[in-house]
């Protein structure tokens, strides 16, 4: 997988105060985001992502496991149909690729400033970093359409469905135009999360990159 948040980076992807009963939710999906963002510390779940390009022509389905703890720092693992990590501690971002042996390291405000990252797993105003508009609901979800204000995002816009005060689905249309469908499934949210959940070392062998280095700075293991 291609984490679509980080598509810009060379790569390319979620209220305990105020948790309702299934079904309770008649919140707008932007007052269920800002609800989910203050209120969720840390989650746990699974993911299937799906990417087409114009021509309609998509890479084969992807799916695996994420986990996050505010502010910055998650974990994105894809398991099939081959593996990647990405690994946030608050301050590094780690694309881990196992089969190129490579792991490219950056900071993590400059991989998802202002990226879906930033919404669902950071800790910053949604309208700081993009306009927001209401969609119309579809099959239970409510959906929003959140357009970046930086014209260096990399992306055009993304949708994000919620259902019962949690993320659902997202929906990512990139600057190459490709869209990238991500489902979210098996979300716990407020687990006890490890520090160490977050916590990277480069396996032996393997070439590290560090992005923006600067001059007389070493590479992370």
């Amino acid at each position: 997988m291609r984490f679509p948040a980080l598509r810009k980076a060379a790569l390319p992807l979620l209220v305990s105060a105020l948790m309702l009963p299934a079904g309770a939710w008649a919140a707008t999906a932007a007052e269920q985001l800002r609800a989910f963002v203050s209120g969720t510390q840390s989650a746990t779940g699974s993911f299937t992502q799906t990417t087409k390009a114009t021509t309609g022509q998509g890479a084969p389905n992807q799916s695996g496991t994420f986990s996050f703890q505010r502010p910055g720092k998650f974990k994105w693992q894809v398991v099939k149909p081959y593996e990647q990590l990405i690994v946030s501690d608050g301050k590094q971002l780690y694309q881990y690729d196992p089969d190129l042996m490579q792991v490219t390291v950056r900071a993590v405000g400059e991989a998802i400033g202002s990226s879906p990252a930033s919404i669902l797993f950071g800790s910053g105003s949604l309208e700081q970093s993009f306009n927001v508009a209401p969609m119309p609901a579809k099959e239970g979800v409510e959906w929003l359409r959140a357009t970046p204000k930086s014209p260096d995002a990399g992306f055009s816009r993304v949708d994000i469905g919620f259902r019962d005060g949690l993320p659902a689905q997202l929906e990512l249309l990139d600057a190459f135009g490709q869209t990238t469908q991500v489902t979210f499934a098996n979300m716990v949210r407020n687990p006890a999360v490890s520090a160490d959940s977050f916590r990277f070392v480069a396996p032996k062998g393997v070439d590290v990159v560090q992005m923006n280095q600067q001059p007389g700075q070493a590479a992370p293991r």
